[in-house]
């Protein structure tokens, strides 16, 4: 290892040549031409600032936990965000703004917020990847996502090189979307600000199986720690807690989002099927409950790739696998429940150097 030397700049250590496949966790994905390691923002800012200058691709990686990368690798230089840092303000009147570096591991601070009585994020324990990639995705669980505490980003923008501070209003956050997702290649989020309450108490819970789990009514509160633990054990039951010995986590989680329908879309699926219907008219329906109907059960697929054993939703390396044979699997999935339902379903992972 050594470091990334412009005249005058020290940017980064670089890593000898590094398959993908190491640094995501499907365990899947080729060489790439060089990785750098910034450990500090200012460092990530130029890392990425130089390779832009040099028309290098530059493909960010943190937890690696929503990537699917082409067996080929990637052209161009990875870099790697693992800033850390965690700053607190806290006051009776209002709460807690937590502060937190783009690559500071995301459950560790979920973790920490339940320890010290920072409310709002409990739901979403036991997610894998980093903080940074949080608001990119709207990352959301259990009634809960990261937009609903989210306060501000802060990025570099690539376009104009400047560093931007974008309040939650101005993040286009949707369902597991905002303006970091649809222009992947301009923002590099540095730090993620968060507002949270303060209490021992959850949020209302507003999923239906956590509310179960907990033997609560949905709208009532729980103890926080109750809820992380709760959810904890729900998300290890479907494979969705990391654990290098169970192939059922070596996945991008959930591979497909849940379709949003037309009221007209929704009416025409059999009587049965889940609908939730949403604020602004459309209505919400199952990805796994789809995938499972269509024939694609829990552990669907005949070679190293196949359906997770514990959830249909999450496409898996049995531990031989290539991004070649988990794409196909993916491809007669959503192909199934296009021909079944009419519905096409939609890749959560970021692809690179491929395609469904």
């Amino acid at each position: 290892m050594g470091a990334f030397v412009v005249p005058g700049v020290v940017v980064a250590a670089s890593v000898a040549r590094m398959d993908l496949a190491d640094l995501t966790t499907l365990r899947l994905g080729g060489p790439a031409k060089a990785v750098l390691e910034p450990t500090s923002e200012a460092e990530l800012i130029d890392a990425v600032r130089i390779a832009d200058e040099a028309a290098d691709p530059v493909l960010l990686v943190a937890g690696g936990s929503n990537l699917v990368v082409a067996d080929e690798g990637f052209d161009g230089t990875v870099i790697r965000v693992v800033t850390r840092g965690i700053s607190v303000d806290s006051d009776a009147c209002s709460g807690a703004m937590v502060t937190v570096a783009a690559g500071e591991p995301w459950d560790g601070i979920v973790d920490r917020a339940v320890s010290e009585g920072w409310v709002g994020v409990e739901a979403l324990s036991g997610i894998p990847g980093s903080t940074g990639a949080t608001p990119i995705q709207n990352v959301g669980a259990y009634g809960q996502e990261v937009s609903q505490t989210v306060a501000t980003v802060r990025a570099y923008d690539r376009f104009d090189r400047k560093v931007r501070t974008i309040h939650a209003v101005d993040c286009g956050f949707t369902y597991r979307s905002s303006r970091f997702k649809v222009e992947p290649h301009r923002y590099v989020v540095l730090s993620v600000a968060f507002q949270l309450a303060l209490g021992d108490l959850s949020e209302p819970i507003a999923y239906a199986e956590l509310a179960r789990t907990l033997g609560v009514e949905v709208g009532e509160r729980a103890p926080a720690a109750d809820v992380r633990s709760a959810v904890l054990g729900l998300r290890r039951g479907k494979g969705m807690v990391l654990d290098p010995a169970d192939h059922d986590t070596w996945s991008a989680g959930s591979f497909f989002t849940n379709p949003i329908l037309t009221a007209a879309e929704a009416d025409a699926l059999p009587e049965h099927a889940p609908r939730f219907a949403q604020a602004d008219g459309t209505v919400k329906t199952s990805a796994a409950w789809l995938i499972d109907h269509a024939g694609y059960g829990k552990g669907y697929g005949s070679g190293q790739a196949s359906l997770s054993t514990k959830h249909a939703l999450a496409l898996t390396n049995r531990g031989g696998a290539t991004t070649a044979e988990l794409l196909t699997l993916a491809r007669e999935v959503r192909d199934g429940v296009r021909q079944a339902y009419g519905i096409t379903l939609v890749n959560e992972p970021v692809l690179v150097g491929c395609s469904l």
